[in-house]
């Protein structure tokens, strides 16, 4: 069973969240005052980007869509530099001056000779719709240990949140970021340095964390659709990290764990009803439920999908589905299941120092080099 510690915790963060939504159902945003959106909350502490490596990350955040707040923060690993360019080792507190004395500095700019290519993952984090952002302190953690782990670029999407910005915002801003991303791959389109230099495209993976897999899987549906219109992206792998899904019928773990920790059915009712609009409200919207009927494309033309799932999750169930529907039609699709764990066990700041947090992350990286590494099968549509 969780801790004492993460059930009292659980017990203040439903009461914070719960408010805050009820507060937005009674008084609704006025969405033609911020047509641009936003992307944070004033209120969620955020991690400053750092454009120096330190820690073995160097991190930098980009406006991709200058109409409105869809932006990304890039996570690039040490490893990406020739070992003659590689920063001299330095001590904790020489990195934390560093850190304190980074901003504004450019930080680091490619040779542009034999740079290393590696492969992107582009993340989409957690809120419920409503909150999280790309640079929020969890999330920044996160990624960092992502990008070290897996040896590869993390590209985290900082989408438009509800209520300010309904459905299909948050999945278009998906969609428009892996498109930007093809574009950062040829030296006569891209204007992002980092990018050009260093980004594979062609080995790219969706991770979605929570409704950021909600997102994660409908780019990875588009991709299928759209083929070759993508070139020189090619989406290899997608990781959905207990997945946001919903359906009009109840599983057992919605019926045993409907009031469970973090994010219980109320609550996320609640940011649901934010997130569609009005007339759109169902379970079993497409945004919802990735079964219902319709939806296209076929299951089976989908990429090789790694499911997470925590024990104590209401949603867990409408995840291992999925990842049973995939599998039935030979889509590489196992189903990692960990114990004693709640919703966003491996992501939220007080619990990313867990064993299980730590063995999740690396169990990802093990299962996603498959697709990402030089010379591995690359799936193919």
């Amino acid at each position: 069973m969780p801790s004492i510690t993460v059930k009292l915790y659980s017990v203040f963060f439903k009461m914070r969240l719960k408010n805050r939504l009820q507060g937005w159902i009674q008084t609704p945003p006025d969405e033609s005052s911020n047509q641009e959106g936003v992307r944070t909350r004033p209120e969620e502490p955020v991690s400053a980007s750092n454009p120096s490596f330190t820690d073995g990350i160097a991190t930098k955040d980009i406006r991709v869509d200058p109409s409105t707040a869809l932006s990304v923060r890039i996570f690039l690993p040490e490893s990406a530099l020739l070992p003659s360019e590689r920063p001299q080792p330095k001590s904790k507190a020489e990195e934390s001056s560093l850190k304190s004395e980074n901003n504004g500095d450019q930080g680091y700019t490619p040779s542009g000779q034999n740079c290393r290519k590696l492969p992107i993952m582009l993340q989409f984090h957690g809120g419920g719709w409503v909150s999280g952002s790309n640079d929020s302190v969890a999330n920044d953690s996160f990624c960092q240990r992502i990008a070290k782990l897996c040896d590869a670029i993390v590209v985290a999407v900082g989408y438009r949140l509800a209520p300010e910005s309904k459905y299909p915002a948050a999945f278009e801003d998906g969609l428009k970021v892996l498109n930007w991303l093809g574009k950062q791959s040829n030296n006569s389109t891209g204007d992002e340095p980092w990018l050009v230099a260093h980004a594979d495209p062609s080995r790219c993976v969706l991770l979605g964390v929570s409704c950021g897999a909600n997102i994660a899987d409908y780019v990875a549906r588009r991709t299928v659709e759209l083929g070759k219109e993508l070139d020189p992206v090619k989406v290899v792998a997608q990781i959905l990290m207990y997945p946001f899904f919903l359906a009009n019928e109840p599983t057992q773990s919605e019926i045993r764990l409907a009031n469970t920790y973090f994010y219980d059915k109320a609550i996320c009712l609640l940011a649901w009803q934010l997130f569609l609009p009005k007339d759109e409200f169902s379970l079993e919207h497409p945004a919802a439920n990735p079964l219902a009927p319709n939806r296209g494309p076929p299951l089976k033309l989908m990429p090789p999908t790694l499911t997470v799932v925590a024990e104590h999750d209401w949603m867990r169930d409408q995840g291992v589905a999925y990842s049973e529907e995939l599998r039935k039609v030979n889509v590489p699709a196992p189903l990692l299941d960990y114990k004693d764990t709640v919703h966003e066990f491996a992501t939220l700041e007080m619990l990313l120092k867990t064993p299980q947090a730590e063995a999740c992350a690396e169990d990802i990286c093990i299962w996603v080099k498959k697709y990402i590494s030089l010379g591995c099968h690359e799936f193919s549509y």
